[in-house]
């Protein structure tokens, strides 16, 4: 039987999105969802870096960095968004999250009208 990569960090993360949607709703800005979740997870313990830096490299080339909204961790990196539902971009983002770095899962949360939540998965024995 396999087990699934960092179930029970992922199943607390979920517990406070559904927590943080709950209590604030439908309608605020991104921004407003990460500081809530930051709040949210780092009173329960967990170490969270929002707006994590990370550098993104070409054939061992600096070609550009992008902001992960929040890591946990140092093995989750969370991506938020707060439309109306999520696309195919929000994915390919998340997936390239991962493919940039040694992190090999991604949780994409949705605080749009309905909640909605896809665990992204990225091994690194399949990075270059």
């Amino acid at each position: 039987m396999t087990e699934i990569l960092h179930k029970e960090l992922s199943e607390s993360i979920l517990k406070v999105f559904y927590e943080v949607y709950n209590e604030l709703g439908y309608g605020f800005l991104e921004k407003v969802y990460q500081n809530a979740m930051y709040l949210e997870l780092k009173s329960q313990g967990f170490k969270v870096e929002p707006q994590k830096q990370i550098k993104v490299y070409y054939k061992n080339e600096l070609v550009g960095d992008f902001f992960a909204d929040l890591l946990i961790n140092d093995v989750i990196i969370l991506e938020l968004k707060a439309c109306d539902i999520l696309v195919k971009a929000h994915y390919v983002q998340t997936l390239n999250y991962l493919k940039a770095t040694n992190i090999e899962i991604g949780l994409l949360l949705n605080f749009g009208e309905k909640p909605e939540i896809k665990r992204l998965i990225f091994t690194n024995n399949r990075k270059n």
